[in-house]
Order: structure tokens, then C-alpha cells, then sequence
């Protein structure tokens, strides 16, 4: 594998089943360690690297709305399960030496900073990994749609979307054995054809952005780095084929 990364910055997705380990609930520690391994290591390469971390091990704000709740209310909820996450991922770098930053949508002072785009931009030129957290700050948006956001607001050049899978599929490689994976896809065909790579909100903001987009299996150790070092693995998604 080429040690030469081809981003100058990188935003790295990270959903938070994948943080609950294989039961997709809770912390895992094995999870979070194999994490913070890989996003320090593409640290070093040189990259600057961003991540929006997901709640849904702890929380996700649909699963309440669906059950009763107040969906403003439940979306709120969902935001602090991030910040949760963001504060474990945070204290596993650090103790591996990788200074990082949590900026949180949701001010609480207390515990980490509020997001500010020039302090965000500041902190990735001093090479510190920035967490963003609480998702855009506000209820019905995904943290999809802020990981768009925030790779648009500090000018990451692709977003690297950390799945289970290694890569987008015309239907559920689970459930269908003759699913075909797709390399490369264009944002018009990835809406027109429903693949949920990101819900549509995200994915345009992305198309209006030119931000491609790569979505690949972390399961398999060292993805993060072998994406950020040019390796043509997952599926990219971007403005031509």
C-alpha cells in the first residue's frame, strides 16, 4: 500500500452502530480502540482529518419518534448520544498521543467546545482531529446531512463514509446473493435509483459541493488508510463516473 495520502483533508463518517461493536449497542472498547488506531494513523499521513460520529448505538431520534415521541424532542436526544461518542473517540486518540478537538452544534462548555468553522479550520491546520458533534444542531437532519455540511463549511475533500458493507450495492448483498456492487456511481444516479448511500438531503448538498464521496467496509483493518492513500476500494460517488 502507498504510504502517500492523495486528500489534504479528509471527513470520515462513522456511524454509531459501528462504534457499539457486533451488537451494534453501547461502546465497544475493542470498537473504539481499532478506531482511534486508524484515524491516527491517517493522521500521520499528513491528512487532516474530520469526524461526524452517529448516536444510534446509544439513541437514534427516528426509533422514539416512531414509538410516540415528540420528534423535535427525540432528534435533540439523538444529538447528545453523538456527543457521548464523540467524547469516547476523543479520549481514545489522546491517550495515543493525537491531539483532538470536540466542537458540539449544542453548546455545553463544560465538556467541549462550541462549533465555530474558523476555530474548526484552525484546529485541522494545527493538525488536531476535530470531532464534530450534536449533528447540525437542530432536529430533523441526519448526521449525513452534517457530515455534508461540515466537509462543505471546512473544505475536506471527500467524505469517507464508514459502512459494514464494502461498498454500494443495487440491492442488500445480506439478504440477496446476487446483488451487484457498483465502483462508481454519479450523485443523479445514486438519488434516481434510491441506493441510500446518504439520505437525499445529504447527498445533494454533496452534488451541489462536488464533495465525492467514498463508501467502504471499516470492518476490514486499515480501510481508512488505504481510501486516503488512493486505493480503489468501496464505491465513489462523485459529479462523473
Amino acid at each position: 500500500m502507498s504510504k502517500v495520502s492523495v486528500y489534504k483533508h479528509a471527513l470520515v463518517k462513522i456511524s454509531g452502530e459501528m462504534l457499539g461493536g457486533d451488537a451494534g449497542q453501547g461502546i465497544s472498547t475493542e470498537a473504539l480502540e481499532r478506531f482511534a488506531e486508524e484515524i491516527h494513523g491517517v493522521r500521520d499521513l499528513g491528512t487532516q482529518v474530520s469526524v461526524v460520529i452517529g448516536g444510534g448505538n446509544i439513541f437514534r431520534g427516528l426509533s422514539g419518534a416512531a414509538k410516540g415521541m415528540d420528534r423535535a424532542t427525540a432528534d435533540y436526544m439523538g444529538m447528545l448520544a453523538t456527543v457521548i461518542n464523540a467524547l469516547a473517540l476523543q479520549d481514545a486518540l489522546e491517550r495515543r498521543g493525537c491531539h483532538t478537538r470536540v466542537l458540539s452544534a449544542i453548546e455545553m462548555q463544560a465538556i467541549c467546545e462550541p462549533y465555530i468553522r474558523r476555530r474548526a479550520v484552525r484546529h485541522l491546520e494545527k493538525n488536531r482531529v476535530t470531532i464534530f458533534a450534536a449533528g447540525t444542531g437542530n432536529p430533523y437532519f441526519s448526521t449525513d446531512t452534517a457530515a455534508a455540511l461540515r466537509a462543505a463549511e471546512v473544505h475536506a475533500d471527500v467524505i469517507l463514509k464508514a459502512t459494514k458493507v464494502d461498498g454500494i450495492y443495487d440491492k442488500d448483498p445480506k439478504k440477496f446473493s446476487d446483488a451487484v456492487k457498483f465502483d462508481r456511481l454519479t450523485y443523479i444516479e445514486a438519488l434516481q435509483m434510491g441506493l441510500k448511500v446518504m439520505d437525499a438531503t445529504a447527498l445533494s448538498l454533496c452534488m451541489e459541493n462536488s464533495l465525492p464521496i467514498v463508501v467502504f467496509d471499516l470492518g476490514v483493518h486499515g480501510n481508512i488508510a488505504r481510501v486516503v492513500c488512493g486505493e480503489n476500494i468501496g464505491t465513489t460517488v462523485s459529479a462523473a463516473v
